[in-house]
């Protein structure tokens, strides 16, 4: 989606939910459904005409804290709030500040358990929250006995990662970029910024990528792993994100047939 398609989005998004909350005063007659501009404005506290712009989805820029009183004043639920900043691509100034970086959801934990092939949870910050027996053995240096979990962390700093990955280099470049993208979303969260500045410490191939801002979508496909008890072996990797709990992901790999 561009950013006239999320403008758009956005005006049509505030009309509507104008259109539909109700008025201070009831009045007799009333030609409008809802809230007249005039009256939402008053409400959020910004101007009549900046009110229209948004509405007609106009190149302005609009501030978290305008978004934040439009939020009130129309009443939104949670969600809806959370959908309205991310069609204006801001962050919510009033959102949680942290993510979960430990527990899993009960949904994850359920799916991951009941595959027959390696399968594991990430949280927001890509540690492991919850795996399989499968998973355990496969990813022997990180899961199992570990006393770490960020697969970030694993991936770029261990040496049994090398190892487990025929492709390293080009499969950690890419688990990067995956991770930026997936982590638009949590921009200014201070756990964020400590893993990847301990990372840039880490890892000089970590801080070279990282300054290339590259950005991929996390996609599937054959995933090749040259593991030490096992010899070669080579998966289809599926990663499904939770409806209630988008932030968390399961990742499964099925073992490729072909």
């Amino acid at each position: 989606m561009n950013s006239d398609e999320r403008r758009k989005m956005l005006g049509h998004f505030v009309r509507s939910h104008r259109e539909r909350t109700k008025p201070d005063t009831v009045v007799r007659r009333r030609r409008t459904p809802g809230l007249r501009r005039e009256e939402l404005a008053a409400r959020a506290g910004i101007g009549v005409t900046w009110c229209a712009w948004i509405e007609q989805g106009r190149e302005i820029s609009v501030s978290p804290d305008a978004l934040g009183r439009l939020a009130r004043a129309l009443a939104l639920t949670p969600a809806e709030r959370a959908y309205m900043f991310e069609l204006a691509g801001r962050r919510d100034p009033d959102a949680p500040q942290g993510f979960p970086t430990s527990e899993a959801p009960e949904g994850v934990s359920a799916i991951v358990q009941a595959l027959p092939c390696p399968a594991y949870g990430l949280d927001p910050l890509w540690n492991a929250c919850c795996w399989n027996e499968p998973a355990a053995h496969l990813f022997a240096g990180w899961l199992g006995n570990s006393e770490q979990r960020n697969l970030l962390r694993y991936t770029f700093t261990s040496s049994q990662a090398r190892i487990l990955l025929p492709d390293w280099e080009q499969r950690a470049r890419r688990l990067l970029a995956e991770f930026r993208a997936a982590s638009a979303r949590m921009l200014d969260d201070i756990a964020l910024d400590e893993l990847i500045e301990s990372l840039r410490d880490e890892s000089d191939l970590f801080a070279e990528e990282w300054d290339m801002q590259t950005v991929m979508a996390r996609e599937g496909g054959e995933r090749t792993f040259r593991h030490p008890a096992d010899g070669m072996i080579s998966y289809m990797q599926h990663t499904f994100a939770p409806a209630e709990r988008p932030e968390f992901k399961v990742v499964a790999l099925m073992p490729n047939e072909g």
